[in-house]
Parts: structure tokens; sequence; C-alpha cells
């Protein structure tokens, strides 16, 4: 039975979200050569090439992403400004709490206070231009690391991160945090 790359590749693209795969990775992880990946990256763009495809590949700094069409960005502003997409979930909440407690550090070290994954709430917060890249970490993989911006500050109505609400007495883990920001800002319900 044939091994259908086309679908793994996209798999692959879509599971390394923002980060992208350089072709080595896909190379390695598909177990192909250069000149199959590039037959099958060639292949996969022209399949989103198509008008009624949503998606395309990009290929940005040496790692391919997946993203959406450009000449779709209206329609994406428009629901990223709608009234429901105005508050925050509790997710991203707790992850803009641990970021601006314990700033810069990567998705993983936020992982790892959370418990659970938070790529989606990272990638939330970054669209709303509540947390930016601030270089990497020194180390395997070279990680982003996050760091709060002037946006956040403005949002909440601090001045500065000494404003932020000291965190509840004995306790140095910023999850907790998130409670101080539900006081004035309330979660969506999911």
């Amino acid at each position: 039975m044939e091994v259908p790359y086309n679908s793994i590749l996209e798999g692959l693209l879509f599971a390394a979200g923002d980060e992208g795969l350089t072709k080595k990775q896909l190379m390695h992880a598909l177990e192909l050569g250069e000149e199959e990946i590039n037959a099958e990256l060639a292949a996969l763009r022209e399949a989103y090439a198509s008008p009624d495809r949503g998606l395309s590949i990009m290929e940005l700094k040496g790692s391919y992403h997946m993203t959406t069409k450009a000449e779709h960005a209206a329609y994406h502003r428009r629901l990223l400004d709608s009234p429901q997409n105005s508050k925050l979930s509790q997710a991203a909440l707790e992850t803009l709490a641990i970021i601006a407690y314990k700033q810069p550090l990567t998705r993983i070290e936020v992982e790892e206070v959370r418990g659970v994954k938070s790529e989606r709430p990272i990638q939330t917060l970054a669209a709303r231009g509540f947390i930016e890249e601030n270089g990497r970490k020194d180390g395997i993989g070279r990680p982003i690391l996050y760091v709060t911006t002037l946006a956040f500050l403005a949002y909440f109505g601090l001045h500065s991160l000494d404003d932020l609400p000291p965190l509840p007495e004995g306790t140095e883990d910023p999850e907790g945090a998130a409670d101080l920001f539900f006081e004035d800002f309330p979660a969506d319900p999911e």
C-alpha cells in the first residue's frame, strides 16, 4: 500500500503550528530525500492553490508553515474583531498570568506550570497583542521566549509590571494569579 505522504505532510505542518518545520525535519519525519520532499511540498501547494481551499503552504526563513490565504484576510479580521472575541478564555487568562509574573519564558515552561498544552492560548494572546516574542532561549530547539506587551498593560489598566497584584501569600505559583484577573475581566463561558 502506498503511503499518503501529502496527508501526512499536511498533518505535520498543521501540528507544527506557528513554529513551522524545516525541510530537514520533514525529510527526517517522512524518511524521504530532498527531491521527494520538494515534490510533496509542490503537490500540496498546488492542491491548496485551488480557489475552493482556504489554506496555503508558505516558506518563511527556511521553515514551512500552513497558513490561511492572504486574500481572505478581511474575513479573518472581521472574526477577530467580533464582539464574541472580546473576552479571554480561562486558559488564555491563566497563560497570560503565568507569562506576566515569570517572563520571559517559553511555551514549554508555561505548560509545566499549567500542566496542560498551551499552544492555543499563546496563539490567542499573541494575536490579541498581549504577548510577543522576545528572542529565543539557549538550548535544544532554541524555543521562543514570550513577554507581555504595552497592550497587555493598557488592557488591564496597569502602568508597569510593578502594578501587578501580589500573588496570594505563601505561593509563588502564578497560575493562581489568573483569579486576580478574573475579578475584573471574567472569562468566556466555554
